[in-house]
Order: C-alpha cells, then structure tokens, then sequence
C-alpha cells in the first residue's frame, strides 16, 4: 500500500494523457520502482509505450436483461397493480389522450374534405362536434358520416320527388285550366252563333 500510495503523481500524470479517469490507470505492480522515477508527463508517455501503464478496458454495462424486460413489459407482463407507483392520470395523462383522438378525427375529416367526400359546411358542423366530445373514435365519426350522407341522399331524393309531383299536379292543373277555356270559349262561340241567328 505504501508503496503504491506513493505513485499518486504518476497515477494522475498518466490519467492525464491517457485523457480517462484515475480508477482506469493500471500501473505494473512489479515496476513500481521504476514507475516512481518517472515524473513528468514524457517519462509517462514512455511507461505506456513500454506497456507498463495500461488504460484499463471498459467495464461492460449490458442491455440484455433491460431489453428482455421491455418485450415481457409489451405483452403485458409486470404492469399489474402492484407494480404501479404513479396514478392513472399520471402514466397515461388523459390530456394526451384527447389529444390522440382529436388529432386523428382532425385527420380524417381533412381527408374527407380533400376528397370531396364531405362538404365544407358539413365538415364545420363535425368539427365542432368532434371537439364537443360526440364521436368517441374514428369508426363512430366514420359511420356517423355514411348516415348523414345517406340521410342527405334520401331527403334529396324525396324533394326530387315532390318537386316532380307538383310539377306534374301544377302542369295537369294547367292542361284542364286550357280544357276548361277552350269549352268554356266553344260554348260562348256557340251561343253567339245561336243569338246571331234568331236575330236574323
């Protein structure tokens, strides 16, 4: 001990130009007394050349086992209750997951939107309500959309259909309008013609 305590200068020296801590400096037990000669950094620089200073290896700090814990910790294995030390809240903050779901309805009614799938006023209206917590997750949005656009399609089609009934109704109501004058006009014709006769 005392006579390694004493190859302190050396231990530092030697940590300096081999640019690494003091615990990583080997010194040659054996060649301590012509280690202990050597006080400069030259001298130094030539015990490690010779090999009696070695900057020992880095000690290895292996992964494996993190990593085998990690893929148990994917399938679920040791995040049961007894292994939880924060709240719900604070492994999985429920703001994050808002921000998820809004982000991903967002998404999709661009996308909707972009493809001429949905109209701009439609698209308001659903923003609005994705924001107002409607839709709980993209296939809700999805099928919510479909039922709207099919309501759409069929009110159209039945105001297709009345507008085309009254157009009918409106263009019988003429043609018996022009019936109803023609005779009307034959029969004021015909009584004229009656008169005009008896005066003659």
């Amino acid at each position: 001990n005392l006579r390694m305590s004493s190859l302190k200068l050396q231990k530092r020296l030697a940590a300096s130009v081999m640019k690494c801590g003091r615990k990583k400096v080997w010194l040659d037990p054996n060649e301590a007394s012509e280690i202990s000669n050597a006080n400069s950094r030259q001298n130094i620089k030539k015990l490690i050349k010779d090999g009696l200073i070695i900057k020992k290896p880095q000690t290895v700090h292996s992964r494996a086992r993190c990593r085998k814990n990690r893929e148990a910790r994917r399938m679920g294995r040791h995040t049961g209750t007894g292994k939880r030390k924060g709240t719900a809240n604070a492994r999985m903050p429920e703001k994050v997951i808002w921000m998820r779901r809004m982000r991903v309805l967002r998404r999709l009614l661009k996308k909707y939107r972009e493809d001429k799938k949905i109209d701009k006023h439609m698209y308001h209206a659903l923003y609005l309500q994705s924001k107002g917590n409607i839709f709980k997750n993209k296939r809700v949005l999805m099928e919510h959309i479909h039922k709207k656009k099919a309501e759409s399609a069929r009110l159209k089609t039945l105001q297709e259909q009345a507008e085309a009934r009254r157009n009918r109704s409106k263009a019988a109501h003429e043609r018996k309008s022009a019936r109803n004058a023609q005779k009307n006009a034959e029969m004021f014709a015909h009584i004229e013609d009656n008169v005009a006769e008896e005066e003659s």
